[in-house]
């Protein structure tokens, strides 16, 4: 049997079906002039076949009749391209499952799922296919974040603030086995931290986490660091217990905590969880040793060090990338109290907490924040802010809609305050404002005074620097520069540094293959290698996942400038982290853009509505939503096939100065064939205070005055597959 001959079924056309004739044709005239030409026209090379009168540009008209031509050459069962009629071995004009060379081409080439194959299916699939540089034996189905070995079962990263990581912890008298009784002050006297390690004697996990906590006592113990084990289990016996410290030559202080009541005031949830205390009672890391066992899993070594990880980042004097997470272990059933319970809300013992955890690192001498909150004098001098933004949800900055009642944040970088943080730091800012006992006061974090991720391995900056006029606006800057890499390389993490950050609004990353043909496309319809908005500079990928930056290849940058009332200068740069080898996963960040925006003049809430198929199977990351000035809410949502809608992400109060990203604290699996659909809404009245001009229609465009809808998926696939929705 014949397989297909590539060549020829790209250059036939994709058009097959005079239904969704109409619909392409706006997705390719991006201009809006009701006319394919230019740019336009080069997107694919099979639109040159629907120019009839091959003056180089192509109307709708046109592409009508061409179709309907394409459609009176397969009356007889054939579609005038012989390797394509060659597989159709009945002549219907469809290609089976069981007519093609390979069965697993099928779930790449049948586009609606179906059962079978058009020509237009096929030629649209592998047109794709041919812009990814793959072969058609690389688009297996890819795997569910949920089903994938490396990932099933691992502990789940939480939002610390919900699970009184930052808090200062109670201090408990605890009684050891030889009935020695020493509270946690005690116990942290003369040490930098302290971790209180949870088994149970006859916990089969606990029983494999053994060897990790004979070690972990030894290399804390020589970083000043106490390690105290703490066994929940009433029922267990002292037999039990010592049998299992010496198992393990264990020497470690022992808490057999059978009342509870350490449990109950830590909140604990089973036998294997950590908590990690820094030298003031901090509550810095609690959770997983590691990811290294689980219920119904082993792994031959951990792949994410959790407490090991925290434990550093404490004694940097910085706060953890993961402070949180679940623990597999042996369920625990005990009666839970908060964490924060305090007999008094002060300064000391609970706001400072509060504003280190969610406040200081951008309200710093120095940082972006336009004030600093580091001390209690700061904090009096802009209270009547704090408690203005605080009360208006706008700080810290997370637009995301709260998870339902019950349920974990699903993303990792939520930022929004707790309901008992935001009630105490509100109930306190409305007291006499407290100062209490400095001895109750938080060690002070330590932050980069330059590169927020570290000194980076490589920098990519602009060649020259750019003039920014005092006032005004200014049309986006498109600068690239080539970089010297000989050989490929793998970027686990990026930055972006402005020189001057206050004339910043955007920036758009492209990294281009070497010798390409680099030009400026617009905004974001392509999606991006990298990002600068407001609110994310940065970003670092978890071990094996990674962005290629080929050998040779050419940056672009286009930046956003926005005029602050004074003449200067910017010539940003880019720092690359490197992956340490050849990553498992490739990250991809893809764009579903609404570029035929048509928002009336005067309209207080206009809504826009972009939907797309899912070509294959993926597995999202993030979310990006970006708007301007006119944006008021942004919604994704899916409906997978044979399935209900489901909404991904719903950002109810969009903010134009706030442009996050959503990450998943696990991916979301989102199945070949699924809808997903944007939706946003548009204030262009004039009750809009930021809107440029009510009287207008506005439309795409690229500066503030006029609009984009722009929904960014930040998904991977595995190395060897690297299928991106388009």
């Amino acid at each position: 049997m014949k397989r297909f001959c590539l060549a020829l079924l790209l250059t036939s056309p994709a058009f097959a079906q005079l239904a969704v004739v109409e619909e392409r044709f706006k997705g390719f005239d991006q201009n809006g002039d009701d006319l394919i030409a230019g740019s336009e026209m080069e997107a694919e090379s099979y639109l040159k076949r629907l120019d009839l009168n091959g003056d180089g540009s192509l109307t709708l008209e046109e592409a009508k009749t061409a179709v309907q031509k394409q459609a009176a050459a397969k009356k007889n069962g054939k579609t005038g391209v012989p390797q394509y009629d060659d597989l159709d071995r009945n002549g219907d004009g469809l290609l089976t499952v069981e007519e093609l060379p390979k069965k697993q081409w099928m779930r790449f080439l049948d586009q609606d799922s179906n059962g079978s194959v058009t020509l237009a299916e096929a030629t649209e699939a592998l047109s794709r296919l041919r812009r990814s540089g793959k072969s058609l034996d690389e688009t297996g189905p890819i795997k569910p974040a949920s089903e994938d070995p490396a990932l099933q079962e691992a502990p789940q990263i939480l939002k610390a603030a919900d699970h009184g990581v930052g808090h200062l912890v109670p201090d408990i008298a605890l009684k050891d086995l030889q009935d020695k009784e020493q509270t946690l002050s005690q116990h942290l006297s003369s040490q930098k931290g302290l971790i209180l390690a949870y088994f149970g004697a006859t916990c089969p996990i606990s029983g494999k986490l053994g060897p990790e906590l004979a070690r972990l006592e030894k290399d804390a113990a020589a970083q000043q660091v106490r390690l105290i084990l703490v066994c929940p289990v009433a029922a267990e016996t002292s037999d039990d217990i010592q049998q299992f410290i010496a198992r393990h030559s264990l020497s470690a202080p022992v808490i057999h905590d059978t009342q509870g009541l350490l449990s109950s005031a830590l909140a604990a949830t089973t036998t294997t969880e950590v908590f990690l205390l820094d030298a003031a009672r901090t509550l810095i890391y609690r959770g997983a040793l590691n990811d290294q066992y689980g219920l119904g899993y082993a792994k031959e070594k951990p792949t994410r060090t959790y407490l090991r990880d925290a434990l550093a980042a404490m004694l940097r004097e910085e706060a953890p990338a993961i402070a949180a997470t679940t623990a597999p272990g042996c369920a625990l059933d005990l009666k839970k109290t908060p964490i924060t319970a305090q007999t008094a809300i002060t300064y000391h013992n609970q706001i400072a907490r509060i504003l280190q955890a969610n406040c200081v690192e951008c309200h710093r001498a120095g940082s972006v924040g336009p004030f600093s909150l580091e001390t209690y004098n700061d904090v009096l001098e802009n209270a009547a802010m704090i408690r203005k933004q605080v009360e208006r949800g706008v700080m810290p900055p997370w637009f995301a809609a709260a998870p339902p009642e019950g349920q974990h944040s699903p993303w990792i970088n939520d930022a929004a305050l707790s309901k008992k943080d935001r009630s105490d730091l509100l109930t306190w800012l409305a007291s006499d404002r407290p100062v209490g006992n400095p001895a109750d006061a938080p060690k002070p974090l330590k932050y980069p005074a330059d590169w927020a991720l570290g000194t980076p391995d490589a920098i990519v900056q602009l060649p020259r620097p750019i003039a920014i006029k005092a006032e005004g606006t200014m049309p986006y800057q498109f600068v690239t520069t080539t970089t010297s890499f000989d050989e490929d390389r793998w970027v686990q993490g990026y930055e972006i540094l402005p020189t001057d950050r206050s004339v910043v609004h955007h920036v758009i990353v492209q990294v281009h293959e070497k010798g390409a043909n680099v030009r400026d496309r617009g905004e974001g319809t392509e999606g991006y290698w990298a990002a600068y908005v407001p609110g994310n500079a940065s970003h670092l990928w978890p071990e094996g996942f990674a962005k290629k930056l080929p050998a040779g290849a050419t940056v672009s940058f286009q930046i956003h400038y926005t005029p602050n009332g004074k003449k200067t200068e910017d010539q940003l740069k880019m720092g690359l982290h490197f992956a340490p080898g050849t990553p498992r996963y490739i990250v991809h960040t893809a764009a579903i853009a609404h570029t035929r925006l048509n928002i009336p003049a005067g309209e207080a809430d206009h809504i826009e509505i972009k939907e797309q198929t899912v070509p294959s199977d993926i597995n999202i990351l993030a979310y990006m939503a970006h708007m301007h000035v006119r944006g008021t809410a942004f919604k994704f949502e899916v409906t997978p096939p044979g399935s209900p809608t489901e909404v991904l992400l719903d950002i109810p109060r969009y903010d134009f100065n706030w442009q996050l990203r959503y990450d998943y604290t696990q991916p979301k699996f989102l199945p070949r064939g699924s809808k997903v659909k944007i939706t946003a809404h548009f204030n262009n009245s004039e009750q809009n205070p930021a809107n440029p001009d009510p009287t207008k229609n506005v439309r795409w465009g690229p500066q503030t005055s006029d609009e984009m809808m722009i929904g960014y998926f930040e998904h991977y696939t595995p190395n060897k597959s690297d299928v991106a929705l388009e």
